[in-house]
């Protein structure tokens, strides 16, 4: 049913393959607890599927009258990003955290900060103009490279180098753009997947440039009115305002003709071109766009660690940055920020099972494609600004 939020499906499956789902997950738990717990655990969700799975075969006909109810649960006019007290709430709560707070738990903030910038910039070319690129970590890189060497060489300090570090990065979106776009799907991934090795190894072998494996370290922190913002609380601050100065912008754009222009493109390209859209001038805007906040993120990084190296910058961050998006809900923004948070906060949640957290983080990403393969806020109303579903972009552009 379209605009449903919540979907029981899986508890309507045959009894054989609900005790198969309860068995991998007792598998998968197995090296976590031991036998005996797996078994329990087996034996557990095994009565919890069959029970929830009766009971919605015997409320079938009450769950149908409420489809009203559960539409308007999943419009966007319920998600708490629409509720202006709760919003300023949020934000404010955000701002007392240091207060509190131990650096501990200030450094993965920042660290959740920036890659939330990552991510909605990701957002921009993957969830809103569908061009899958699995080489966004090489803009990430030449941000934080861009800072590093017009710091150290030419004593550029972090206000006057940020812009220079976006338009690196924006401008090297475009040059990747105006070959990479004569590909769709599969073949456009493998480029900018050779482009994210490309980036990676120049920085590792431009010796003279880059200082190779090395890395460059020394790097000046920001610095405001001659108050260095090198302490966490500082920093936190300065993470926190661009992460939402990025949320915002990007949220502006996705609602303007352009941002209607790229859910058109995603949807149906040849439609959206028989509308009229000059499809590869958009696609252009995209990648510039959303890489652009990679060179934003990645001057916070450099400026935060104090050295960059290439080892930072691999193939698998870019599969994390895409994670997040995926997790979230391809164009919702708010399920982009839970993806961050997720994502990050969870591995070191649990750090105590060191061994098997990435085992742990797997299963869930597995459990949410199998249940809820459109995010965890995807598909509630949040990708059109109109509230409507996004192929109706198409054909009211």
């Amino acid at each position: 049913m379209k605009g449903e939020f919540l979907n029981f499906e899986f508890l309507t499956l045959p009894h054989r393959s609900r005790l198969l789902v309860a068995l991998w997950f007792a598998i998968l738990f197995l090296p976590f607890k031991g036998l005996k717990a797996s078994v329990i655990l087996f034996s557990v969700l095994s009565v919890a599927f069959f029970s929830f799975g009766s009971l919605v075969a015997f409320l079938g006909l009450s769950w149908k009258k409420t489809g009203s109810l559960r539409a308007r649960i999943g419009r966007k006019k319920l998600l708490p990003s629409t509720f202006p007290l709760l919003r300023y709430l949020t934000i404010a709560g955000l701002f007392v955290i240091p207060l509190f707070a131990k650096n501990y738990l200030l450094d993965i903030s920042i660290l959740t900060g920036i890659y939330v910038i990552l991510a909605l910039g990701l957002n921009v070319v993957v969830g809103f103009a569908g061009l899958l690129n699995l080489g966004y970590v090489a803009f990430y890189a030449l941000g934080a490279y861009t800072y590093a060497l017009l710091n150290l060489k030419m004593g550029f300090g972090f206000w006057q180098s940020m812009p220079v570090c976006i338009g690196v990065t924006a401008l090297s979106g475009f040059v990747l753009s105006v070959p990479a776009l004569r590909l769709r799907g599969d073949y456009l991934a493998i480029v900018t997947l050779g482009f994210g090795e490309i980036v990676r190894l120049v920085l590792n072998n431009w010796d003279s440039v880059t200082n190779g494996p090395n890395g460059i370290s020394g790097i000046a922190p920001p610095q405001i009115l001659g108050f260095s913002l090198a302490g966490m609380s500082g920093y936190y601050y300065l993470t926190l305002l661009s992460a939402i100065l990025t949320y915002t912008v990007v949220k502006r754009v996705r609602s303007s003709k352009i941002g209607r222009a790229w859910v058109a493109i995603r949807e149906d390209e040849v439609c959206a071109s028989a509308m009229g859209i000059p499809t590869t001038r958009y696609k252009l805007y995209a990648l510039s766009f959303g890489s652009l906040w990679a060179g934003l993120a990645g001057g916070l990084f450099a400026a935060k660690m104090q050295f960059v190296s290439p080892e930072s910058f691999t193939f698998m961050e870019s599969v994390l940055v895409l994670c997040m998006v995926i997790l979230g809900g391809l164009g919702s923004l708010p399920g982009v920020v839970v993806g961050a948070l997720l994502l990050i906060m969870l591995p070191e949640v649990l750090r105590e099972v060191q061994s098997f957290r990435m085992l742990a983080l797997s299963i869930g990403l597995i459990i949410m494609m199998i249940f809820r393969p459109q995010g965890l806020l995807g598909g509630m109303g949040g990708e059109n600004p109109q509230g409507g579903s996004p192929k109706d972009d198409v054909c009211t552009f």
